[in-house]
């Protein structure tokens, strides 16, 4: 099958000949449709996981996959050949991936079934991005009236969590260059965007004098962010922003992981299948052209996700 790899820590990924995966018991095999780029693939491509979590090259890249299953392994009982599925590439270590023709993943996280409404594309890009915003946005829980400020909105986690936010009720505040990006937040359902290139600060009290109720840290410096916050509030964050960043101010903080099991897959999926959260892709590119999209990832002017379609 063919499929984008990596074969030492920094190499740039190529597209590659190799030799298909076989299901062992209690995984499946799955016909990989559509996937995308996260920002984790980018740091495992970068070689920045180095001596954080087991590498075993050369590695397949790519976490979120949608497709239909083609084969199941000794023991699976919740599925069958030729469901439709999609999720995330959940394995204690990195050498399996979703960039290719097929992905093998255990039955028991990070996989669930594609629900009518729900087409490829789309569960593509929702499953490691979903997981990672419903996870920051539920550890602030923002209530009805509260105001959220999450910076990094326009990012492929980010304009789901601006989604997440606002259908509770809260008015929501999002980092975002004025213009078609920050008109695309609106869209979504923020209250108000503050342009990230200017003074931050100073944008985010002329909105909220007293501080905002919570922070979802997507990106940009938390020590900072953390001064918008007011007192008593709380703060997620999906880059390792917890507790020992807040100092004694009257905070609470969490450093959220993207734990992608059934329930939360189903919920997004449902959500999504709804059109309560919407998908945003800037550019889909073909397998061929990933070494393409790791290269345009972190370029500006783009929002949400870039996707992968897979013949």
């Amino acid at each position: 099958m063919r499929a984008v790899m990596s074969e030492s820590y920094g190499a740039t990924p190529q597209l590659r000949e190799v030799l298909e995966p076989s299901p062992s018991a209690g995984e499946v095999k799955v016909r990989v449709r559509a996937s995308s780029l996260n920002g984790f693939d980018a740091k495992l491509a970068g070689g920045y996981l180095e001596g954080t979590v087991e590498h075993q090259y050369p590695i397949v890249l790519g976490r979120d996959f949608a497709g239909t299953i083609a084969e199941v392994g000794r023991g699976v009982s919740g599925f069958m050949p030729g469901e439709k599925v999609f999720g995330v590439v959940a394995k204690p270590a990195l050498g399996d991936g979703s960039f290719g023709e097929y992905v093998v993943v255990p039955e028991s996280i990070g996989l669930a079934p594609l629900p009518a409404g729900l087409d490829y594309p789309a569960a593509g890009v929702l499953g490691l991005a979903g997981v990672a915003a419903l996870a920051a946005v539920d550890a602030v829980a923002p209530g009805h009236g509260e105001t959220v400020l999450i910076s990094g909105a326009t990012g492929g986690v980010g304009h789901y969590a601006v989604q997440l936010a606002a259908a509770r009720g809260a008015t929501v505040i999002a980092t975002a260059e004025p213009g078609p990006r920050a008109d695309q937040l609106h869209a979504l359902g923020a209250a108000h965007t503050v342009d990230h290139r200017g003074d931050v600060a100073a944008q985010v009290r002329a909105l909220a004098p007293g501080g905002v109720d919570a922070l979802v840290h997507l990106a940009g410096d938390p020590d900072l962010l953390a001064e918008l916050v007011a007192p008593g509030g709380r703060i997620s964050s999906t880059l390792g922003a917890g507790t020992d960043r807040i100092g004694d101010r009257d905070l609470s903080a969490t450093a959220v992981q993207a734990v992608p099991d059934r329930i939360v897959l189903d919920h997004l999926a449902t959500e999504t299948a709804a059109g309560r959260l919407r998908p945003t892709i800037a550019r889909t590119y073909r397998l061929d052209e990933v070494p393409q999209a790791f290269a345009d990832f972190n370029a500006p002017g783009t929002i949400g996700k870039l996707a992968v379609a897979i013949d």
